[in-house]
């Protein structure tokens, strides 16, 4: 076990993480623009957007692409350049690795010894949640839903019955296709679209799925979006959520944990969590007997 704390004066050799701001460049933090203007070499998505960043931190430190298609040409000789120096990560906007590459650079770094530091600041997924409206105690980030209809709707029906607000990606040309098909799968549940967070156009726009399919149908916004929908109503969503929920604790617990573990995360009867487990267990004896 690696155990770690934050970067002392002056940047020890590993891997930095480091948020930039996702459209307000006051938004940078006095610490991320420190680790910027003192990594040895800036890994980034794109060294043209990662270039304006920089200059706003008073760094003039050398980028190297790293991105979906160069990741594991460049990933081999970033994690050899930790072992003695420092990288710091950084995405087009945001936080590094949400909905970005980089996750298998972090894995790969812990696994060999090499300390991983996180320099947080803004994301949008959460700014976006925090000025919604929409329940806020529990959340999910599913990122880009797929491009391809039979999939998008396939993921947005494994996301129905979930109770909580479930927050995407995505862009100006497919939001309305997106739109359409989540009032489709999922009725007219509270909905909010933010635009732009933090820049001078920011909008935020609340509705219903369907009003906002409508509104956005034939006139598809410009700029980064976050799409937000709310929870089903708990007596929808209560019967078919519970059954998933326990159905996957089942695999690996007594009923008796189980039920305790699937009660605390849907706010639900500890009692009746633990008849339905039963039923369940009864039902599908082969799901495991796990001690």
């Amino acid at each position: 076990m690696i155990v770690q704390g934050n970067d002392a004066p002056g940047l020890a050799p590993g891997l930095y993480i480091v948020a930039g701001p996702i459209g307000n460049l006051g938004d940078l933090s006095p610490r991320a623009a420190r680790i910027l203007r003192e990594a040895d070499v800036i890994a980034c998505e794109d060294t043209r957007v990662t270039a304006k960043l920089l200059r706003a931190a008073g760094s003039d430190r050398p980028m190297l692409a790293y991105h979906e298609h160069s990741r594991a040409e460049v990933g081999e000789g970033l994690l050899e350049r930790m072992a003695s120096r420092s990288v710091a990560l950084v995405s087009d906007a945001g936080t590094p690795l949400v909905s970005d590459p980089g996750h298998e650079l972090v894995r790969a770094a812990r696994q060999r010894g090499i300390p991983v530091t996180t320099a947080p600041g803004p994301c949008a997924a959460i700014a976006a949640l925090s000025i919604s409206g929409l329940p806020s105690d529990r959340f999910l980030f599913a990122g880009f839903l797929p491009a391809r209809a039979v999939a998008r709707d396939k993921a947005i029906a494994a996301l129905a019955a979930l109770p909580f607000t479930l927050i995407f990606y995505e862009s100006g040309p497919r939001l309305g296709a997106t739109l359409a098909a989540l009032a489709t799968a999922l009725g007219p549940r509270e909905a909010a679209v933010a635009r732009e967070l933090t820049k001078l156009h920011e909008e935020l726009v609340t509705g219903t799925l369907t009003d906002l399919a409508s509104r956005y149908g034939s006139s598809p916004p410009r700029g980064e979006i976050v799409l937000l929908v709310g929870p089903p109503e708990a007596e929808v969503a209560t019967a078919d959520a519970l059954d998933q929920a326990l159905e996957a604790a089942l695999r690996t617990m007594a009923p008796g944990k189980a039920a305790a573990s699937v009660a605390a995360a849907l706010g639900l009867p500890r009692g009746e969590v633990y008849a339905r487990a039963l039923d369940l267990k009864n039902t599908n004896p082969e799901s495991g007997d796990p001690r």
